[in-house]
């Protein structure tokens, strides 16, 4: 059994049409003043031809190259989505059909934004317990499948993409740079956000998740950082949920995390739930602004409503 694990490669995918608010503001009665001023969002990208598993393939074809290795050294493929339309398959065996990787566990985690963060963690239980070796893990989301498009509320936020990192165990004797998970739910707030059959489209209590999650999140967030014995003053980026520029500052704010990168893809990506923390973890490291061995704080919350946080070591 390995001690721990490590992140080895990132990659990221959007698609190409670029949705401003501007275009949103022939749609919708909106305008670029009032939707950044509330949400900070900029633009977003809307896939028209990708699907999930297009998109889910891409990133992890691009942290797979990143990362040095071969489908056939991958035996697990985990991905977190909320916006997959088929039961089954699940998006994961699609990915690993796609790369070609033979007879790997392959699972979906649907905990809305959180995904990403819970879908790592699983992923590093699962080598820790000498399940797995290697493991490609995803967040994708193709939300604009279930937004309503009339309803200005809520089309301002959403987008499309995927993020994916590859994670493979550390020697013996050598330090994990994947941190232990803090994770959990507010199952009586679980309606505040919701696509239900009854109502296909994204609904969310806005208000709601705004007061828990500025509220709530950042002590959470500091717990992940503690459980990883890394001071918050040695935290190189805080890499939160893309909710909400205004929600990512609120939580920052009470971080006490000095000398953190604050990532706000959020500006030109919108609301990409599951996909959204490692699209602009991705982002990040490909700018450069974060490097190899930086301690990067990792938080996702959201629909359900959910929360998962790690600290990772930047590959």
């Amino acid at each position: 059994m390995t001690t721990g694990t490590r992140v080895i490669g990132l990659g990221h995918y959007q698609p190409d049409k670029v949705l401003t608010n501007d275009d949103l503001a022939k749609m919708v009665d909106t305008n670029d003043e009032w939707i950044q001023s509330r949400v900070g969002i900029r633009e977003r990208r809307i896939a028209e031809k990708e699907s999930v598993a297009d998109m889910a393939t891409a990133a992890a074809e691009r942290a797979l190259a990143a990362s040095g290795r071969t489908a056939a050294d991958i035996d697990l493929v985990v991905v977190a989505t909320c916006s997959a339309i088929d039961r089954v398959p699940n998006i994961a065996c699609r990915v690993a059909d796609r790369l070609g990787i033979e007879a790997p566990g392959a699972y979906d985690v649907n905990t809305a934004c959180s995904g990403f963060s819970h879908a790592l963690a699983t992923a590093d239980h699962a080598i820790r317990a000498d399940a797995a070796t290697s493991a490609i893990v995803i967040g994708v989301e193709k939300l604009s499948d279930f937004t309503d498009w009339t309803d200005r509320s809520t089309c301002v936020l959403f987008g499309d993409g995927a993020g994916a990192a590859v994670i493979t165990g550390v020697a013996d004797g050598e330090t994990p740079e994947v941190g232990p998970v803090v994770w959990g739910s507010v199952p009586k707030m679980s309606d505040a956000v919701r696509i239900e059959a009854s109502h296909p489209y994204i609904a969310q209590e806005g208000q709601t998740v705004f007061r828990w999650a500025i509220t709530t999140l950042a002590p959470l967030a500091r717990k992940a950082a503690e459980r990883a014995g890394v001071d918050m003053a040695d935290i190189t980026a805080f890499v939160a949920h893309q909710a909400n520029l205004r929600i990512i500052e609120g939580i920052a704010k009470k971080l006490d995390a000095p000398n953190a990168i604050i990532a706000s893809d959020v500006v030109e990506s919108g609301n990409t739930s599951a996909a959204s923390v490692p699209l602009a973890l991705s982002k990040l490291a490909e700018s450069g602004r974060i490097a190899s061995g930086d301690p990067v704080l990792l938080f996702g919350f959201g629909g359900g409503l959910t929360y998962a946080g790690q600290v990772i070591r930047c590959p």
